[in-house]
């Protein structure tokens, strides 16, 4: 973890638990391993040794919480444990549609607005006794809705200030589809990670002769919404960006949508480069997928397509069908959404692993720590090019 001196020479604001809602279990166990081991091995004595803080090295962080529901669909939250004067952090995976429950007979899988539901419950159940209340929410909630078009609904700034009016002190999201939707709450903690780093960590350690240079490598945006990243990727890389403009036929509306008419590409030539497409979320990944057949009829040598979020909504048929004619040749995602399993035996799929870096955040935060090194990775992505280019081993998570 870095900045460790911070953590050593600081006291715990609380003592910490984490509320792995059943959405996040799997990455709720990853992130107490972490925050165990590490603990055991840091060098604050004071704080391990004083019996004001007893409980700051555990074997577990975990807080048993219970969400059941009642044959009529409805539900409720239930702690087994005190979890009085507790540092509560809690995670929540909106987008885990593999949990199910019964109502009336029949089984229905779990939607987003039932996490956030079942989210409410959990606060609703510890308001009042936890120390503090923080939220872990890596795909942010309607983020997509995240502003008004004529007669719409807000949800996202409405989602924002409902949880924020239940009492939580800190809002913790990742690569937030618009985080300016941040100013529905602006006297509230509102934090919001990107992953870069993760992304080229796991990208450098699949592929072995990547040259990291402008003349063999290039960062593309494939729209204009995914520009911010696409250029702090190709600063910090120090390589070319281009863009892909969507142009639409506005005089039509499918689904609720202008439909996209072509892909138009902004940029310099990218004849026999590499080529990094980045974005937020993937969701049926046409749109996707469709910038790589174009990016591959330009000539680019090879198409990796890096995304904070897979979703694949309309399954993996059309990305097994695309990498078979040649269209990519990996998808980098990472853990933070709920992955089908089936993903895991596909070819071109790496995942870039973030519960290492999620548990660095929660222990940074218990003891109220400064985050600037989390939020700006450049020093650290230079660290591991550094490594890479020398032909070193780097650690993978």
């Amino acid at each position: 973890m870095p900045n460790l001196h911070e953590i050593e020479n600081a006291m715990p604001v609380a003592p910490l638990k984490i509320v792995a809602l059943s959405s996040a279990k799997k990455m709720g166990k990853r992130i107490n391993d972490y925050l165990v081991e590490f603990r055991k091995s840091i060098h604050n004595d004071k704080v391990k040794t004083d019996p004001a803080f007893q409980g700051y090295s555990e074997d577990n962080y975990l807080a048993e919480v219970e969400t059941p529901r009642f044959g009529s669909g409805e539900a409720k939250a239930s702690f087994q444990e005190s979890i009085r004067g507790k540092d509560l952090f809690l995670l929540v995976d909106v987008c885990n549609h593999s949990i199910t429950y019964n109502m009336h007979g029949h089984v229905n899988h779990m939607s987003p607005d039932d996490h956030y539901q079942d989210l409410k419950r959990v606060i609703s159940a510890c308001n009042g006794k936890a120390h503090r209340i923080n939220v872990i929410m890596p795909f942010l909630y309607e983020s997509r809705q995240h502003k008004r078009n004529g007669r719409e609904s807000l949800d996202c700034a409405f989602a924002l200030r409902e949880l924020r009016d239940m009492g939580i002190s800190n809002f913790i999201t990742f690569d937030a589809h618009d985080p300016r939707v941040q100013n529905a709450i602006p006297l509230s903690g509102f934090d919001n990670f990107t992953t870069p780093y993760q992304f080229i960590k796991a990208l450098l350690g699949s592929e072995e002769d990547l040259i990291v240079d402008k003349e063999h490598l290039v960062v593309i945006s494939p729209d204009e919404g995914a520009m911010d990243r696409a250029i702090y990727f190709s600063t910090v890389l120090g390589v070319d960006t281009g863009m892909f403009y969507k142009r639409r036929d506005y005089s039509t509306i499918v689904n609720g949508r202008n439909p996209i008419v072509a892909h138009e590409f902004l940029g310099d030539n990218i004849d026999s480069k590499d080529v990094i497409v980045i974005d937020d979320i993937i969701s049926s990944g046409q749109s996707m997928l469709d910038t790589a057949r174009q990016l591959k009829q330009m000539n680019a040598r090879r198409v990796f397509i890096c995304c904070t979020f897979g979703l694949f909504t309309d399954g993996l048929e059309s990305f097994d069908e695309a990498y078979e004619m040649g269209y990519f040749d990996k998808v980098v995602t990472t853990d933070l959404a709920y992955l089908p399993p089936a993903l895991y035996s596909r070819p071109y799929f790496i995942e870039a692993d973030m519960s290492k870096f999620v548990a660095s955040l929660i222990d940074f935060m218990n003891h109220d720590a400064s985050l600037n090194n989390a939020l700006t990775p450049t020093g650290k992505i230079h660290s591991i090019l550094e490594s890479y280019n020398n032909r070193q081993a780097f650690e993978m998570n």
